[in-house]
């Protein structure tokens, strides 16, 4: 549990945690996004290398790496009591939680 006396001690356990989980350890500012090479225009043209690709197109692979976000802030929330979990609840997305 997350207590701000020893917040040292918990952010190393906290990282090890995260790292251990398949990739979780890949905060970001944003959840990750899935994409697609652009093949409809020709990259020369000037248009993006790489493009969203639509959720329907998703595989399992890509559904567990879109929801990696939603995983850490999961793992984030266990550790911390009700006081700290109060001043983290408007968090949108791991990365914040982290940096509170």
């Amino acid at each position: 549990m997350f207590s701000k006396e020893e917040y040292d001690v918990w952010k190393i356990r906290m990282r090890a945690h995260l790292a251990a989980q398949d990739d979780v350890w890949i905060i970001t500012n944003r959840p990750t996004k899935i994409m697609n090479t652009n093949t409809a225009m020709a990259i020369s043209s000037g248009a993006a290398q790489w493009v969203e690709k639509p959720r329907k197109e998703w595989t399992s692979e890509d559904k567990n790496k879109a929801n990696l976000d939603n995983v850490a802030k999961e793992i984030l929330y266990k550790t911390l009591g009700n006081n700290m979990f109060s001043k983290i609840q408007t968090c949108v997305t791991a990365k914040e939680i982290w940096e509170m």
